[in-house]
């Protein structure tokens, strides 16, 4: 049985469809570094429920954003199984952990980033991220009188998850990579 391929939907802001997961992790944080996701993240939600347009003078970072979320989700979706790989397993090594380094992250989660995309991926579909994805999007975009019907809170804090555990293995397999060197 041959296996489903994701397609991460890297082109519209990477230049390129042709990404390994964790090459796609790589790629959206030389795009956007981790304070700065957040804080757009976080500012999008905000704006969704207001009747005011997010960052007006140029909507497509907003769009553009969106984008990269959306294929960040994906090679998300896709890396929830690779903990248990040879290449991966070096990062659930036991690290000395401070209350500051673990951001969003519970101990075992940043000890084991791949248990955040598990968590998540057991609790939500890939299409209920791309319809959160879409209404936050479209929302703060937009002079609506009302924001989204949905819950919009769990999946912005999964996705916070996702974007500190993602940001952590691109840490540690640069760091692996070094040490082979």
């Amino acid at each position: 049985m041959k296996k489903k391929k994701i397609d991460f939907e890297s082109e519209g802001w990477a230049g390129t469809n042709r990404f390994s997961a964790a090459g796609l992790l790589e790629t959206f944080f030389q795009f956007h570094d981790l304070a700065t996701a957040k804080n757009l993240l976080s500012e999008m939600m905000a704006y969704s429920r207001k009747e005011k347009i997010l960052r007006k003078e140029n909507p497509s970072e907003v769009f553009h954003f969106y984008l990269a979320l959306r294929s960040l989700v994906r090679a998300g979706y896709r890396l929830q199984g690779k903990a248990r790989k040879p290449k991966f397993q070096a990062f659930a090594e036991p690290v000395a952990v401070s209350g500051l380094m673990l951001g969003s992250l519970s101990e075992g989660e940043y000890r084991n980033p791949f248990l955040v995309f598990q968590k998540t991926f057991r609790e939500f579909a890939l299409q209920d991220f791309d319809r959160f994805l879409s209404e936050i999007t479209c929302f703060s975009l937009g002079t609506f009188r009302t924001g989204p019907e949905r819950d919009t809170v769990t999946p912005f804090l999964h996705l916070n998850k996702i974007l500190d555990a993602a940001q952590l293995i691109v840490e540690r397999a640069a760091m692996v990579s070094d040490d082979e060197k």
